[in-house]
């Protein structure tokens, strides 16, 4: 099946957790709204759709007849159809359970930069983000990502084992994202979380996703996304 993925055309965010998915999966789809004006008018006539199920917002996945958005939702569909995920019941809603527990880290990281509101300028709340910042890396990134850090084997190569799902592919994600955004403070924290530093590796190494990231499909972090470079947050 080819795929019509629907998100913002200049800026990873949620929807690069889908495309790590469909890049790893090697499955054909078209990033729509990077095709220009045309492309982001067809995702906002599906956002402003008056059907019985329209998407509150993107990413947004078109697969055949199907529409799904959010992001744990297109993976948790994508995932036993790419192999992405474990085959039996249990197994698959243990990964999608993980995803919604990356989709809260992911806000977490977000209000970062926003603790305040994001019709709001970073320039407008620099003193709050400062602040939720500093209590992110005191608390929270270590609650989350030690979290993770001690589902992991030191005998498998992935956080379920020894085949890799899209979980993965979202932790490399974050791994990424926080090096982009807090590159001093990611260089000390790592050394507690060396096997998720492993994974990311292992991920990264990946023939796909190694072609994915030296493609120009692979948006550059940028500070308009989740994952934001600014210095007085980053000490």
């Amino acid at each position: 099946m080819r795929y019509d993925l629907y998100y913002w055309p200049t800026i990873q965010g949620r929807g690069e957790f889908v495309r790590l998915a469909l890049e790893e999966a090697g499955a054909g789809y078209r990033d729509i709204a990077r095709r220009g004006d045309s492309g982001i008018a067809a995702m906002m006539k599906l956002i402003d759709g008056t059907g019985d199920t329209p998407p509150f917002a993107p990413p947004i996945l078109k697969a055949g007849s199907l529409l799904i958005a959010q992001t744990a939702n297109i993976l948790l569909y994508l995932g036993p159809r790419h192999g992405l995920a474990p085959k039996a019941e249990a197994g698959r809603l243990w990964v999608h359970q993980l995803q919604l527990t990356v989709s809260d880290l992911v806000a977490e990281i977000h209000d970062t930069h926003h603790p305040l509101g994001t019709s709001l300028y970073y320039e407008d709340q620099k003193a709050a983000a400062k602040k939720r910042a500093g209590e992110f890396w005191s608390a929270r990134a270590p609650k989350y990502l030690g979290y993770f850090e001690g589902l992991m084997s030191p005998d498998a190569p992935y956080l379920t084992g020894r085949r890799l799902t899209y979980v993965d592919l979202s932790l490399f994600q974050i791994v990424e994202g926080l090096r982009y955004a807090f590159p001093k403070r990611m260089s000390r924290f790592e050394r507690n979380i060396p096997r998720s530093i492993a994974l990311h590796d292992r991920v990264a190494a990946r023939p796909n996703i190694k072609a994915y990231l030296a493609s120009p499909r692979r948006i550059a972090f940028n500070e308009h996304g989740i994952f934001r470079r600014y210095k007085a947050l980053d000490r």
